[in-house]
């Protein structure tokens, strides 16, 4: 029903208002008891669960970072059959974002174009939102949506100051997210990937790491488990250092992968829009990307694959390549709720 009669009304509208009316449906049916109708089924069998990180996932299929910044819809979301929700990128103060127009369907190549720049309403904002899921340490994990809390920098913060940025996010939400990425892979935010050079990388790690084990020791709790997430587009060379880099400040996985700023292969017309391509596009370079970290560690590192997914055989072979969990995010736009039960219906 979603790509036969919604989807084709959905795209005739400007993409980011589409995504408001979205959420004010999504929030609508929900409160009328009506969500069951849109609910991917066979999300929560027994044999789908997945023991990362420390954590127990009910299944494999979340949904990415970028599609609930705010954590304003995480509980109607998780009803749709996601496995756990990636809030966010959040940074300390609330921004705006880039200019619109600033999100882009490519139709033809089955992506979107995006240069949102970490637009978000601020950390605490997102906060008290996830305080009506409770704190992680006090509510049972089958009573909650399971949450990541991925964190990054305000745009007017130099990056010599971007640890700050991090740690206060990482505070802010350290009772009420079950895990933690790192985002220092979006295009969006003038100079940010840079952060992902070894030595500057390595000591925002090693600075969050430090503080995840004052704040758990002041709390008698575990540890947060910190992930990374990575740009498409690094080098081998690249790569092999950021499996050194885990390696070093012992973090507990990677999420492969953002978006990338390549351009190879595309037809539609808004191409050459400015921005982080996702999609289709990507689905064989963030399989490599998986492939090549899985096979290199050994098989060592956890890892989330993202990029691309856009069938049950695209998570398959994310899956195969070596990544224990996958995330939806275009896909989840292209091909609506039913993708998450088919993945789920494809491993039982």
């Amino acid at each position: 029903m979603y790509k036969q009669l919604i989807r084709p009304i959905l795209f005739q509208f400007d993409p980011e208002k589409v995504h408001r009316t979205t959420f004010k449906a999504l929030r609508w049916l929900h409160r009328l008891g009506l969500g069951s109708l849109f609910a991917a089924r066979q999300t929560r069998h027994e044999s789908l669960q997945r023991e990362a990180f420390g954590l127990t996932f009910p299944n494999p299929v979340g949904l990415a970072a970028g599609f609930d910044k705010d954590a304003k819809l995480y509980k109607e979301l998780s009803g749709l059959g996601f496995g756990f929700i990636e809030i966010g990128t959040l940074t300390p103060r609330p921004q705006p974002g880039n200019p619109k127009k600033r999100l882009f369907r490519l139709k033809q190549d089955g992506a979107i174009i995006n240069r949102m720049g970490f637009n978000n309403e601020g950390v605490d904002a997102a906060v008290e939102r996830l305080k009506k899921n409770g704190k992680v340490a006090e509510v049972a994990v089958h009573e909650r949506v399971l949450i990541g809390g991925n964190i990054g920098k305000n745009k007017t913060t130099p990056n010599e100051e971007a640890v700050a940025d991090y740690e206060y996010c990482f505070n802010a939400l350290f009772e009420y997210v079950d895990y933690f990425v790192v985002n220092v892979s979006s295009p969006n935010t003038p100079n940010l990937r840079e952060l992902q050079d070894k030595k500057p990388l390595t000591n925002l790690l090693n600075n969050l790491q430090l503080l995840n084990k004052q704040r758990s020791e002041a709390l008698n709790q575990t540890t947060k488990p910190i992930l990374l997430k990575i740009a498409p587009d690094l080098s081998e060379a690249q790569l092999r250092d950021i499996i050194d880099i885990v390696a070093e400040t012992k973090i507990n996985g990677l999420i492969a992968t953002n978006t990338t700023i390549g351009r190879d292969g595309l037809t539609s017309e808004n191409k050459d829009e400015v921005g982080g391509l996702s999609g289709k596009p990507l689905t064989k370079r963030a399989t490599e990307v998986i492939r090549f970290l899985s096979k290199e560690s050994g098989g060592d590192i956890p890892i989330i694959g993202v990029g691309g997914i856009h069938t049950a055989e695209d998570a398959q072979e994310k899956l195969a390549a070596g990544a224990c969990l996958v995330q939806l995010y275009t896909g989840f736009i292209y091909e609506g709720p039913q993708l998450i039960s088919k993945i789920n219906k494809a491993l039982l």
